[in-house]
């Protein structure tokens, strides 16, 4: 049976995007991208076999499959505004941002009126398996969205979960998150006490190491905190204190007690408030914001 291969548009080719922009081409999709900020990323990718498109709009014109990897929600939103005008029956916009889910269910209502499908299909994992391939990704979709989105999908990620319906991508996207953040939070105090009462990181990190407290994510933010790496975990400190109040938001509304995210939230804040919110001030640097918070 012959593969069908949509023509796919791809916005937001920052850490994450370009990765997976380019398993999208390599693999045989038609695909067209934007210029924003990284006049590099597109260079490489029209190299690859990418077209470029004059503006959102033009963009929105020539494609089946449009996939957004933005900031936040209000990127996302005002990139959809901008989409708007060019796009046609039937077409599916898909957002891979980690993005505020009221936000996301507000603009599939929009796009719904208009007969464009929304799919939010947020990542885990780093740009490492962006370019690999092997992100992670929850998706919230119709069944019949889904169904035509996963093999597009399939080029840039290894698993994927159909999480139930449109927000509901978003919305592990934030448990997710809340996780992984309340890992380098507690890492970062854990280390900042470690060192205070006379154990050194190295020694430290002899214990866990290999033991049941041992993750994926502690040996990327120890990369840093170890062995000095500052690009061990590109993610910036910045989306993560978004993404903290994203979480909050999301429990306010659902009506849920958050003492422990909003403690999370708060180490963030204090990295932002010290001197942490630069483009490369990535979440593993944490460590040195909680210990310079305790004189160290």
């Amino acid at each position: 049976m012959t593969q069908t291969y949509e023509k796919v548009g791809f916005v937001g080719l920052g850490l994450m995007g370009q990765g997976m922009a380019k398993n999208i081409v390599e693999k045989g999709y038609p695909l067209a991208v934007v210029a924003h900020r990284k006049r590099t990323a597109v260079d490489d990718l029209v190299a690859r076999g990418a077209v470029e498109a004059a503006s959102l709009e033009d963009l929105a014109r020539g494609c089946d499959v449009i996939f957004l990897c933005l900031t936040g929600s209000p990127e996302v939103a005002t990139a959809v505004a901008a989409l708007k005008p060019g796009l046609a029956k039937g077409t599916v916009v898909v957002d891979c941002s980690t993005s505020d889910p009221t936000v996301s269910l507000r603009l599939a209502v929009e796009l719904a009126e208009i007969g464009v499908d929304f799919v939010d299909a947020p990542l885990s994992r780093t740009p490492k398996e962006a370019w690999a391939g092997t992100l992670d990704c929850m998706v919230g979709a119709s069944d019949a969205s889904f169904a035509r989105v996963q093999p597009i999908i399939t080029t840039w990620a290894a698993k994927i979960v159909h999480i139930g319906a449109v927000g509901d991508g978003h919305k592990m996207k934030l448990l997710n998150n809340f996780l992984s953040l309340g890992y380098a939070a507690l890492y970062s105090e854990a280390l900042a006490l470690s060192r205070k009462v006379g154990i050194p990181v190295a020694e430290f990190d002899k214990v866990i190491r290999g033991g049941r407290m041992d993750c994926g994510f502690y040996q990327t933010f120890m990369g840093y905190a170890l062995e000095g790496n500052r690009e061990a975990h590109k993610f910036t400190l910045a989306n993560a204190y978004k993404d903290m109040r994203y979480v909050e938001s999301m429990a306010n509304a659902a009506t849920v007690g958050t003492p422990m995210a909003s403690a999370v939230k708060n180490s963030f804040a204090l990295a932002m408030a010290t001197g942490g919110s630069g483009a490369e001030d990535y979440v593993p640097h944490l460590s040195d914001y909680i210990a310079k918070a305790n004189g160290l």
